[in-house]
């Protein structure tokens, strides 16, 4: 799959054409988290919502999805407003947002987390084919234990391949 970065913004073209532009990650998830499964979800905003996240003006590092009424909302995610609006037409920054899913992958999310410990996290805010989509995952907390341990895991993988590349040369 060939990549093209400018500037910050990563864009990446599959081999059927569909591009993905990735606007917000959420990179502590993966360490704060055990992650067990993906989905990806579209999402609801109004016109003004979109334009911010054409512009990145996006943050989901605090952000976390919640069942209501057999719906999925994505919570706590900041959209700036967008500079060219008039005063009418401004949102709410933090507004809970309405997540796309299909019936199916509601009913196996609510199975998922009725489990002790487990919430749902947004992973990436990325536009494909001009449309927003979110990256969620049902995630298991990890204990400060945990955390210390995959540090050590990833400091000792990064030993090893200096010992290799010195070996090497």
């Amino acid at each position: 799959m060939p990549r093209r970065t400018v500037g910050r913004e990563r864009t990446a073209v599959t081999d059927v054409g569909t591009r993905y532009k990735t606007i917000a990650q959420n990179r502590r998830a993966r360490f704060n988290y055990d992650l067990s499964e993906q989905f990806e979800a579209g999402i609801v905003l109004t016109g003004t919502e979109i334009k911010s996240v054409r512009e990145g003006r996006v943050n989901i590092a605090e952000a976390y999805a919640r069942m209501r009424d057999g719906e999925l909302w994505l919570m706590n995610a900041h959209i700036a407003e967008f500079k060219g609006s008039s005063f009418y037409s401004e949102h709410d920054t933090l507004r809970p947002r309405k997540l796309l899913l299909h019936k199916r992958e509601i009913a196996r999310l609510a199975l998922q987390m009725g489990r002790e410990r487990t919430t749902l996290v947004p992973l990436r805010l990325y536009l494909k084919d001009h449309n927003a989509k979110v990256e969620i995952a049902v995630a298991r907390g990890r204990r400060q234990y945990d955390r210390r341990h995959a540090i050590k895991a990833r400091e000792t993988a990064r030993e090893v391949q200096r010992a290799v590349r010195r070996r090497d040369q």
